[in-house]
C-alpha cells in the first residue's frame, strides 16, 4: 500500500534579523542640531547681538520721550533752561530734580540695553547710577540739532560728526548698546539714532557741559 502523504503549505521565510536603515536621528547628529540653535540664537537674541539692541533702542527712545515731557514741563516752569545743579559731576545730579514733582517714574532713567540696576519709583537718585549723559546748561528754545540727552557717550569731550562717542568694541565705556551705537535727544523732542561714530555735530557753547553717569 502506498503512503499518504500530507500536504503542508510552503513556509515564508522568516524576515531577517538585524539593523535596518535608520528612520532616526543619532546623538552626534542631534548634538550638531542643538550646537547649531545655540548659535543661531546667540547670534539673534543675546544681549550682544545687534538684532537684540536695535529692539532695546527703540526702547530706549521710549524712555527719552518720557524724560522729555519732564524736561519740557520743568522748562516751563523755570524760564525754558532745563534742570541744573551748581558743581554737578555727573547726570545724576541733575537730572535728580525731575523726581518726583516732574515725574515719579525712575525707571525712564535706565537704558534698556545698558543692564544697569532698576531705581526705586519716586524717589530722587542723586546718590544712585542712571544710564544716560546729560548736556547740562541748555534751554528748550535750543531747539533741534542741539542734543540734551544721549546714550552715555565714551567720555565727555566735544565731538564733531565722524568722531567717536559711543563705544566701538562692546566694552565700556559708552557700551549701553554694546557696539551698536546709541540714541540722541535734542532741545526740541526729536530721537534719533547715531553708530559708535558720531552722525552730529556734538560741540556744544561754553556754557553747556556734557555729563555721563557714574561709571
Amino acid at each position: 500500500m502506498r503512503a499518504k502523504h500530507q500536504c503542508f503549505p510552503a513556509r515564508r521565510p522568516l524576515p531577517r534579523v538585524g539593523r535596518g536603515p535608520s528612520t532616526g536621528f543619532s546623538l552626534i547628529e542631534l548634538l550638531i542640531v542643538m550646537a547649531l540653535i545655540l548659535i543661531l540664537y546667540t547670534i539673534l537674541y543675546s544681549s550682544s547681538s545687534k538684532a537684540y539692541q536695535t529692539q532695546q533702542k527703540e526702547l530706549c527712545a521710549r524712555n527719552l520721550r518720557n524724560v522729555y515731557t519732564a524736561l519740557r514741563v520743568f522748562a516751563q516752569d523755570n524760564q525754558d533752561v532745563f534742570p541744573s545743579a551748581t558743581n554737578a559731576l555727573t547726570s545724576e545730579t541733575p537730572l535728580s530734580l525731575l523726581i518726583p514733582r516732574y515725574t515719579t517714574g525712575t525707571e525712564f532713567f535706565i537704558c534698556p540695553g545698558s543692564g544697569d540696576k532698576p531705581l526705586p519709583d519716586a524717589v530722587p537718585f542723586a546718590d544712585r547710577k542712571i544710564s544716560y549723559a546729560y548736556y547740562m546748561g541748555r534751554k528748550i528754545t535750543d531747539g533741534a540739532g542741539r542734543p540734551v540727552m544721549s546714550d552715555k557717550q565714551i567720555n565727555t569731550l566735544p565731538k564733531m560728526a565722524g568722531q567717536l562717542v559711543f563705544s566701538r568694541d562692546g566694552k565700556p565705556p559708552g557700551n549701553n548698546h554694546n557696539k551698536y551705537g546709541g540714541n540722541f535727544l535734542f532741545c526740541d523732542g526729536a530721537i534719533e539714532a547715531s553708530p559708535a561714530k558720531s552722525a552730529f555735530n556734538l560741540s556744544p557753547p561754553t556754557n553747556v557741559i556734557l555729563l555721563n553717569p557714574k561709571p
